[in-house]
């Protein structure tokens, strides 16, 4: 069977469901379909089923949900992003099968990138999820897996509550399960392929002293990566305790996380080679750890690569370690009957560094401005063997040296909402304050080779050679909301409400960089300091929802968003800090604005059950949407990187607005259950997201024309026109379940069509097909005295399809490509007692 026809028979069960629905609105319905707005637990108000995907939600605009027990069986342990992978709208891609790799991780959804969405767990913001986060950190870090109650997206615009300084587009809420009310144990255990074990072990206390109940969990999970020798994972512990009586619920979360993960390298390919060594891809990039012989004679004497390898030379290692401690405390006291208000506070601090460990000959432009006597950018010491000989030496005299960029984040907030029913009316009042202190320090350290083992991707490296530079940021953020559902019939609720959206920041660099160790800083120049903030105080949202015949449901919603800056000081993409010099921050601040979006929904829902028929239910929900996205912000680097390090030895950056994107969309996602035994759901998805205009880098400044063609021409680069990058016009997701008593199988679909890797279009990649599998036994509990066992093997790209996963774009002719992991397979025993 050809590729094309599996995705058309992949594709037909869910659009013949969704032809189908009105007309089966009309038939014989011996069931009363469920209310849509009825809640399935308390984590999690807005969902109907527990198990299952779920397509129909009680709100004004788009909204789709995952329960964690779908999540586990995508993979045991995977991350709560890897399941938004099954929802309609939604790419989300790693290089690794959890999804939990954060380096390479990339997520869109309706065209806005990751750092364009909000995302809470439990209502704490986990800030905008940019990789080395200055604000927050990943689900997977806040949460074990395990314990994900469910995950809900909101792919148009999320809730006013959420408390997000980024959710331009849509929104991720991660809900923990609560704690049981009977006493038990759960025991998982993973195992498979490249030396990978996951365990996770969970207590619950059960119900006691009237109203009481806690449990405390942890997890282990080790693996190597499939194509180098690093060992991924890390430790992680969870505790939530819960009091809930008449007078209200009392909520105490406490997270711990340790994670430590070798990073795979891209392969950088050139979208017109000039020469051989540009034509050359490696499929993969590994780096040579812990083989340190081989490292050794992989540079020259100087710590030079092999001309043959290009701009895809191999690292000796690079890796992400994060270490976290999250909690809060919160309390939904009942004023009354019909008044609820709730308090939360929260806490969060990370330590974590991204370490690079490469060969010098990369790295040499810093390394001689900081250790070369006698040092000027006048002179080429680079160039000079002798000079060379002597930073070799100063560096351990591997020919590599280490670079990190090291981070801490200290967060704390307050969340306070009122709701309050009167009489048709349901009012919502919020606010969010939170006050953020973070850090960036890049620095340099020698890797010794008398002594490779101290450093390694499992150790901090400590001794610097210098600091390069030096970043803090101190940030106030306040947001306020109002809202009212107003049910103005049985059939008709109309809400509309307003956000304000404040953030104070005051940046400066406690540590500057030399001159000569940035392209783009000159004598004279520095790093930026300064203030600047940024308020929006009406930001509306108005929707409606129209329940049409009992089983079909008509919504529309237009909501306006905006995302602040990033006040990062360690190159975020939309970060005033990172800029070359004063004079451009200076420029921002008067002159630059937040990007903004207005975004429109509109989409029908219907949900039908039956009796004496094969088909006992169906469920889906087809949604169109378009978005005016307005001050696009791009960083324009003097040299390929930026502070950041997209290379080794980065450039400095000028931000700038450079104008708009229009999206325009559809959605279309249903569920066909076949009784108990069998379901089929089915998604696909259309996204055409498009750049209104070219831009100037000598202006920075949008041009209002488009011109065409893939070169820039009198420093005009030609994007108007063009699809946003990395975010595929066409996606389709599949989930066929087979459930036979005590046996279950299940085949998960995923097509991701053809991406564009460039601003101009001028190079992409192929669209993809990838199937994964699974199947679980339940053991009977007479075999092993235990309350709940099953027994499951996982097998992730079943057909071990290659290709490219995770794109990076570069504003130059090349981009960055990671590959898809290959087939892999993992068996887990999962016990209840």
């Amino acid at each position: 069977m050809s590729f094309r026809r599996i995705v058309n028979t992949l594709m037909l069960p869910g659009v013949a469901v969704l032809a189908l629905a009105p007309a089966l609105a009309h038939a014989d319905d011996t069931t009363k379909a469920a209310d849509a707005t009825a809640p399935a637990e308390t984590s999690a108000p807005e969902e109907v089923s527990t198990d299952t995907i779920t397509v129909t939600a009680k709100a004004t605009r788009s909204s789709t949900s995952v329960a964690g027990a779908e999540i586990q069986k995508i993979l045991p342990g995977a991350s709560p992003f890897k399941a938004m992978q099954t929802l309609p709208g939604v790419l989300y891609i790693t290089a690794d099968p959890w999804g939990n790799n954060e380096q390479n991780a990339q997520l869109f959804i309706h065209g806005f990138s990751i750092s364009q969405l909000g995302y809470v767990m439990d209502g704490v913001p986990l800030g905008d999820q940019n990789y080395g986060n200055f604000n927050g950190l990943s689900p997977q870090r806040a949460l074990i897996s395990e314990n994900v109650g469910r995950t809900v997206v909101a792919t148009g615009a999320g809730e006013l509550g959420i408390a997000s300084t980024s959710n331009l587009g849509g929104a991720v809420q991660v809900y923990s399960s609560d704690p049981e009310s009977r006493m038990g144990v759960q025991v998982n255990q993973t195992g498979g392929m490249y030396g990978t074990s996951r365990t996770y072990a969970r207590v619950d206390s059960g119900e006691f002293a009237g109203g009481n109940k806690f449990y405390i969990s942890a997890a282990r999970q080790r693996g190597r990566s499939w194509d180098f020798g690093g060992i991924q994972g890390g430790w992680q512990a969870n505790a939530k305790f819960v009091h809930e009586d008449h007078i209200g619920k009392l909520t105490a979360y406490f997270d711990w996380s340790d994670k430590t993960e070798p990073n795979e390298d891209a392969s950088v390919i050139y979208t017109k080679p000039a020469n051989a060594i540009q034509a050359n891809v490696p499929y993969t990039r590994p780096y040579t750890y812990p083989n340190f012989a081989t490292a050794r004679s992989y540079v020259d004497a100087f710590g030079n690569t092999p001309a043959a390898d290009g701009s895809n030379y191999r690292n000796y290692y690079s890796d992400a370690h994060r270490a976290d401690y999250l909690g809060y405390l919160k309390y939904d006291l009942n004023l009354g009957e019909h008044v609820k208000w709730s308090n939360q506070v929260y806490y969060h601090h990370n330590n974590g560094e991204g370490v690079v460990a490469g060969p010098l000959g990369q790295s040499i432009t810093v390394v001689d401005a900081y250790l070369t006597p006698g040092y000027t950018t006048a002179t080429a010491q680079k160039s000079n063997a002798n000079t060379s000989s002597y930073l070799v030496a100063a560096t351990g005299g591997s020919g590599y040296v280490t670079r990190t960029t090291e981070y801490r984040i200290m967060r704390k907030g307050i969340i306070s909402t009122l709701n309050a029913d009167i009489g048709n009316h349901s009012i919502e009042a919020g606010v969010w304050y939170q006050y953020n202190s973070s850090h960036a320090w890049r620095r340099w350290y020698a890797l010794d080779a008398s002594n490779p083992d101290s450093s390694t991707p499992y150790t901090t490296p400590t001794n610097p050679l210098f600091t390069q530079y030096a970043a803090e940021m101190r940030v106030n953020t306040l947001q306020l909301h109002l809202q009212d559902t107003w049910k103005m019939t049985n059939r008709l609720t109309v809400e509309a409400g307003i956000k304000t959206s404040a953030q104070y920041a005051n940046g400066f660099f406690i540590a500057q960089p030399k001159v000569g160790s940035y392209a783009g800083l000159v004598a004279g120049d520095s790093l930026p300091s300064g203030r600047i903030n940024t308020e929006n105080w009406f930001l509306p949202t108005v929707g409606a929802k129209w329940n049409v015949t009992g089983h079909e449901e008509l919504y529309a919603n237009i909501q306006k968003n905006m995302r602040q800056y990033q006040a990062y000081g360690g190159g975020g993409s939309a970060d005033p800090w990172s800029v070359g010099n004063q004079q451009a921050f200076d420029y921002i601040k008067a002159n630059g604005h937040p990007e903004s979006s207005w975004t429109y929904e509109v989409g029908l829902r219907s949900k039908h059950s039956f009796t004496n028929s094969a088909v006992t239910s169906i469920e889906g929900q087809i949604n169109y949407y378009h978005v005016d996205f307005s001050n696009r912000l791009l960083s324009v680097s003097a040299a390929p990187g930026g502070i950041a390090g997209g290379s080794i030895t980065g450039g400095t950056t000028s931000l700038f607005n450079v104008g708009n994107v229009k999206t325009d969309g559809v959605d279309a996602g249903a569920t066909l259950r076949f009784g108990s035994i069998a379901s089929i759901y089915n998604a696909i998805s259309y996204n055409n997201s498009v750049y209104q205009s070219d831009y100037s880098t000598a202006t920075g400044a949008a041009t209002g024309s488009s011109i065409g063609g893939f070169t820039t021409v009198n420093n005009v680069v030609p994007t108007g026109g063009k699809q946003v990058p990395g975010s595929p016009k066409w996606m389709n997701k599949t989930v066929i379940t087979l459930d036979n008593g005590p046996f279950q199988v299940q085949l998960f679909g995923d097509y991701v069509g053809k991406r564009y890797a460039t601003y101009v279009n001028d190079g992409a990649v192929g669209s993809y097909f990838l199937v994964s599998a699974r199947i679980a036994a339940k053991i009977p509990e007479r075999w092993i005295h235990a309350r709940k066992a099953e027994i499951s093997m996982n097998v992730t790209n079943l057909f071990n399809t290659t290709g490219w996963s995770t794109v990076s774009v570069n504003t130059a002719s090349s981009f960055s490509a990671y590959p898809i992991a290959p087939r892999m397979v993992f068996g887990t025993l999962s016990l209840g007692f």
